[in-house]
């Protein structure tokens, strides 16, 4: 790896960081050669050492863990590296969990786990503990917490942080569902016997098999493999963030978004069995706020989430009220398994009406020709929803859909009578399919979404095409409640 670029690196990482760290790195590297470190420099040389450091997969996982996106774009991309991502240390879900937990808590919370830790971790041990992170890993050398012993951690945080015990249950429900061993801490915690690190219990647990046990579990059912589980009721939150007025911004009024896209989306979501919520012209700070506020959401007993955008935008990003912009990546970012464990596993849908930069779309006569559109009628009734500045590209994570109106670079058009193209054309066949015997998943539907609109012809002739991007892992079939 870059030297020069490692110094830099370490250069702007604080004692704080540094120590978490340390902690992150305690299955890559011994826990003991840890002790000591108080700078990053001492911490990059133990993972040089240990080969670490050979290309840049490892120290992404790092920055990216402890949110430092800062230093990412530091590293830059490498392709060659992503492609050996599979080959490299990764850091543990458990260790991501407990630092998550930790970034969580506040400063009062620290003073609650202490107290009822206290007894159990003795009195001095536990004054030393200057952060939750040092109480983690106290909690660890007196054995009462371990990958696969958590339920003294779950009974604390349930006194301090019912939100954050729930991430604990989720995360133990996840070792249940991969067959990983979950264990009930003894009433003696000297009774805690682990014959082999934990880290080696993880490499071969997979090859152990009573001699009751099959050699092969039994798989589950085509449902559960094939479909998102939509059991709950209601199914889930829908959000609709619907921005009409930027007063002092230079952006025009978007006529149209009231009565019509927001009107629409609460009609078809509330049929689908969905709370709905509907944030009006809010400043580009009030919708970070709200997307934080429902990221911190216990989404136990619900099966999916629908965020919907309507405002002007541009290329990554759209505008609040105020004209300042929030990057759409900022938008899925906050509801990524790992943050949100409540909805691992489950559905995360967005759709987003806004320009996503200033060109218009040509059209491309095919062959044979098709019979020209009349389409004169409503042209002067069409705006685009475009904006003046550029932003970043959607994050990855499993199960999401993000539903674009238009492809990147390009601008997206609104009926100031009847709404906007993209939002009407979707929540017509997402209707059809939920009345409908057919089993018609999401994606089937947004195909046809693009489909319908890429016929229309727009202001001065110009097309629009929607583009839908996803990494659903199963099918969704939305049906009226």
């Amino acid at each position: 790896m870059d030297l020069q670029l490692l110094s830099r690196i370490c250069e702007q990482l604080d004692s704080q960081e540094v120590a978490s760290l340390c902690f992150l790195c305690r299955e890559a590297v011994s826990k003991k050669s840890l002790e000591g470190i108080n700078d990053a420099r001492g911490l990059f040389k133990k993972l040089a050492d240990q080969c670490l450091l050979e290309n840049n997969s490892f120290l992404r996982q790092l920055l990216q863990t402890i949110r430092r996106e800062d230093l990412l774009r530091l590293l830059g991309a490498d392709n060659r590296q992503l492609m050996e991502t599979d080959a490299s240390p990764l850091l543990s879900g458990y260790s991501v969990m407990l630092y998550n937990i930790y970034e969580d808590l506040c400063k009062e919370d620290l003073g609650k786990i202490k107290f009822f830790l206290g007894d159990k971790l003795g009195r001095r041990p536990t004054e030393m503990c200057k952060t939750v992170l040092d109480v983690f890993a106290e909690m660890e050398k007196k054995g009462f917490l371990s990958e696969i012993y958590l339920d003294e951690l779950h009974s604390v945080l349930q006194n301090v942080n019912p939100l954050l015990a729930s991430k604990v249950q989720q995360h133990m429900q996840h070792l249940r569902d991969n067959h990983r061993p979950v264990a009930a801490l003894p009433s003696d915690p000297a009774q805690v016997r682990l014959p082999v690190r934990e880290t080696q219990l993880r490499d071969v647990e997979q090859n152990l098999f009573s001699d009751a046990e099959p050699a092969v579990r039994p798989s589950r059912t085509a449902n559960d493999t094939e479909y998102y589980s939509l059991t709950h009721k209601p199914h889930g939150l829908c959000v609709v963030f619907n921005n009409e007025f930027f007063p002092r911004t230079g952006l025009r009024e978007r006529a149209g978004t009231i009565e019509d896209d927001a009107d629409s989306l609460r009609a078809v979501f509330t049929k689908l069995g969905f709370t709905v919520v509907v944030h009006k012209d809010l400043t580009a700070t009030d919708i970070e706020r709200e997307l934080q506020r429902l990221a911190n959401r216990n989404f136990v007993n619900e099966d999916a989430l629908v965020v919907c955008v309507l405002s002007h935008g541009q290329k990554g990003c759209f505008y609040g009220t105020d004209g300042a912009t929030v990057k759409i990546q900022d938008v899925t970012q906050p509801f990524t398994s790992t943050r949100v464990p409540t909805l691992a596993g489950k559905p995360k849908l967005f759709f987003i009406q806004a320009c996503q930069g200033d060109d218009l779309q040509m059209g491309c006569v095919p062959c044979p020709p098709r019979p020209a559109q009349n389409v004169d009628m409503e042209q002067s009734r069409l705006e685009e929803d475009a904006g003046f500045v550029r932003g970043e590209t959607v994050p990855d994570g499993a199960d999401f859909l993000l539903g674009m109106a238009t492809v990147q670079d390009y601008k997206a058009f609104r009926n100031t009578t009847t709404g906007s193209i993209y939002i009407q054309e979707l929540c017509s066949p997402v209707t059809k399919s939920a009345e409908s015997s057919e089993q018609d998943d999401i994606l089937s539907i947004l195909t046809r979404v693009n489909r319908e609109v890429s016929k229309g012809v727009f202001q001065w002739r110009k097309k629009q095409m929607p583009e839908p991007k996803y990494t659903l892992t199963k099918k969704l079939v939305l049906k009226l409640d």
